[in-house]
């Protein structure tokens, strides 16, 4: 592994222990357990994640159902995995009832205030409580590409990131697949977080003293 692999994956592989973004995942997972108590008896609806983010958790949901757009196999009998769009899920789960929807760094990804609003209607169709966790728009550092303040630039700046940053998630290799990067995400302030879920409690999830992440909170 290359140095600039090993200082991203100290900031953001949420999976190595001791890194940034894994202490990040504990205070999270944790923060979720405290807000969910009954966890354990929940059938638990997670749009766009995965079954590593709740590997590491203490307590285990009764059920697990997760939305994502690339096909999964299931790993465990307690795990059902659905391939679709969290915006539009297929059948089966779009005409269920969850104790809770759960959802980490996802709406950001979906595609504009249309899209979204798609999301928060299946988060508010599947259950009466919800967990939303997306990264803060207006943190000083990037998430995704770790670039200082790469949200406010213009798009041909942004697509230049993508393509040349050595801490770049993956590499564009021509204008047009840099510019789909760079458009792939969006990220929300407090204010649409608000809007889309507002019977919600806005948790903050802080480092120092600036707000890194927001999470719409519905117990």
């Amino acid at each position: 592994m290359s140095t600039t692999d090993d200082y991203r994956a100290l900031l953001a592989d949420g999976a190595r222990a001791g890194s940034f973004a894994q202490r990040a995942r504990s205070r999270r997972s944790r923060k979720l357990i405290e807000t969910f108590p009954d966890l354990h008896d929940m059938n638990v609806l997670d749009l766009g994640g995965t079954a590593q983010f709740w590997s590491g958790f203490l307590v285990r949901p009764a059920h697990l159902t997760l939305v994502n757009v690339m096909p999964v196999a299931s790993p465990a009998d307690w795990i059902t995995t659905v391939t679709g769009d969290a915006c539009s899920p297929p059948e089966p789960v779009r005409n269920s009832r969850f104790d809770l929807v759960v959802s980490n760094s996802v709406i950001e990804h979906v595609g504009g205030h249309v899209q979204r609003q798609c999301f928060a209607d299946v988060v508010a169709r599947s259950a009466d409580r919800h967990w939303i966790q997306t990264p803060y728009r207006y943190f000083p550092i990037e998430p995704h590409w770790l670039f200082p303040c790469m949200q406010f630039l213009p798009l041909r700046v942004r697509a230049a990131i993508t393509q040349h940053w050595p801490l770049s998630p993956a590499r564009a290799i021509d204008l047009r697949d840099a510019v789909a990067n760079a458009t792939s995400v969006e990220l929300l302030s407090i204010t649409e977080m608000r809007s889309y879920f507002p019977e919600s409690t806005i948790w903050y999830e802080r480092f120092g003293l600036l707000v890194k992440s927001v999470t719409a909170i519905r117990c």
